[in-house]
């Protein structure tokens, strides 16, 4: 089989074939229809000191399963989280982490829907925001940010404000549902918001934080870091809040089965349009890569193996 390697950082990636993995205890070993490329799995490659398995979110076939699986069979479509290499023809999933395809979607949509989607709902169930509140979500047009704003919207808030890195993107974001859409380096955030949905960090936290009204709430899921002032908390009673996704799929799997349930409701009463900005062929993967590098995305980007 093929499966997309590199060996320094920051690349170059490449094609190489090996024998195709046979799965373990507990674990699926899916056919890939389509993988998702994130900025976190980008950023790993490019910074992380030693190469990495280029792993996260696939969708396929199950072909063959491990001892004491009991949940899949082959032949069923499945979606998940892979841990190790996942950029590839044929990918090890475990059971655990994977969730069937429902009948009226395809892989993508699976792709686009199921992990970004998780978290963007993970991460507004954090804010704990309740209707006729103002949200603000940054990365607005990202895979994760595109389904934050829907989800906003969904849930009942008075506004809905995506912030961006071009202004090219606004029509997009606008398009999924947000009131306002504004760029990051703009003096005038707008009118305060109650929560802030963080995919960036870094410098952008000062003034996502600074959008915050008293009592607001910003929840940072980014892998981007940054620093926050104890003093800019305590002037506005403002909290911050970490969200990550792989300790709800480890700690608290039956949360995560009812979000992802939850995800696929919304998606079949057409309540959420995940959307897909470029598919490229796994040969293409440093293309795919490029585009994610340059925040040049309107929702997701995918490999097709």
């Amino acid at each position: 089989m093929r499966r997309v390697r590199y060996e320094s950082t920051g690349g170059p990636l490449f094609l190489e074939e090996t024998p195709v993995p046979e799965p373990g205890p507990g674990e699926l070993l899916v056919r890939c229809a389509a993988v998702g490329v994130t900025l976190p799995v980008v950023r790993k490659v490019t910074e992380a000191a030693e190469p990495i398995a280029l792993g996260g979110e696939i969708a396929g076939e199950v072909v063959a399963v491990g001892e004491g699986v009991t949940r899949f069979r082959p032949g069923e479509r499945v979606t998940g989280l892979c841990f190790g290499h996942g950029y590839a023809d044929f990918a090890l999933l475990q059971e655990a982490m994977a969730s069937p395809i429902p009948d009226g979607a395809d892989a993508v949509d699976a792709i686009a829907l199921v992990r970004s989607g998780l978290v963007a709902f993970g991460a507004l169930e954090a804010a704990r925001p309740v209707p006729g509140e103002a949200v603000l979500v940054t990365a607005a047009a990202s895979g994760v940010g595109h389904l934050a704003v829907q989800l906003a919207r969904a849930r009942g808030a008075r506004r809905v404000v995506g912030a961006v890195s071009d202004q090219g993107k606004a029509e997009f974001v606008r398009s999924l549902g947000a009131d306002d859409c504004i760029q990051y380096g703009d003096d005038d955030w707008g009118d305060a918001v109650d929560c802030v949905l963080d995919a960036v960090g870094g410098d952008l936290l000062t003034p996502a934080l600074a959008a915050l009204a008293p009592h607001g709430r910003l929840v940072a899921y980014s892998s981007g870091g940054g620093t926050i002032q104890a003093y800019d908390l305590l002037v506005g009673a403002k909290s911050v809040i970490g969200f990550q996704m792989a300790l709800i799929a480890r700690g608290r799997p039956e949360l995560y089965e009812q979000w992802r349930q939850e995800l696929w409701r919304l998606f079949a009463e057409g309540t959420l349009k995940p959307a897909v900005h470029a598919e490229f062929a796994l040969e293409e993967a440093a293309k795919a890569h490029e585009v994610i590098e340059r925040r040049a995305n309107l929702g997701k980007v995918v490999l097709r193996p």
